[in-house]
């Protein structure tokens, strides 16, 4: 039993019958009461997300899980499929265990969180950032950036992402995967 004070982004914690994760937290000492932490919780088997505030102290009950490596190979409409970088064996996972699955492109090495009691694969983190080649975006125009002017782009996973006005099809361009936004052009 670990409590509030364990507490940690990726942690994973059973409440309310399910396994949650936790994507943020913040703990909060006001100057009248007692404390408590906020946090937000994303199921790993539904994918939806929920606010909660725990009291300080509050006794959570801690799942264990391991991390692994596992390469994407390709999806099959709301189902993709993994290889463990180690052992080669291959997984499916839905796309709702995905934090940001229009950002991952063939052969992107993902760690998988498996539950230690069952094996079974909770969620997938994705790499801090990710490279990807802008595939189709309107030309800039000049004279048309007042401030931090931005156009849409579409990169080569069909995803979506705001792009500063001197991005061209063809450029490479970093993008941060829990936002999903643009982060910098990369110079080849």
């Amino acid at each position: 039993m670990a409590s509030t004070s364990d507490i940690r982004n990726g942690l994973c914690i059973k409440y309310n019958h399910d396994i949650f994760k936790i994507v943020e937290f913040l703990h909060v000492k006001p100057g009248k009461g007692p404390a408590f932490v906020r946090t937000k919780l994303k199921s790993v088997t539904t994918g939806k997300v929920i606010d909660n505030t725990f009291s300080a102290g509050h006794k959570i009950d801690e799942v264990r899980v391991e991390t692994h490596k596992f390469q994407y190979l390709y999806n099959e409409g709301e189902t993709f499929h993994f290889m463990n970088t180690e052992d080669y064996n291959q997984i499916t996972l839905e796309k709702s265990t995905l934090d940001a699955p229009g950002l991952l492109k063939e052969g992107e090495v993902v760690t998988v969180l498996i539950n230690t009691e069952d094996g079974m694969p909770l969620s997938v983190e994705m790499p801090q950032s990710v490279i990807l080649e802008v595939t189709a975006t309107e030309p800039g125009v000049k004279g048309n950036t007042a401030t931090n002017a931005t156009k849409p782009a579409t990169v080569e996973t069909g995803a979506t992402v705001m792009v500063p006005l001197f991005i061209n099809e063809g450029d490479k361009i970093k993008v941060e995967t829990e936002k999903g936004t643009y982060k910098e052009r990369i110079k080849e």
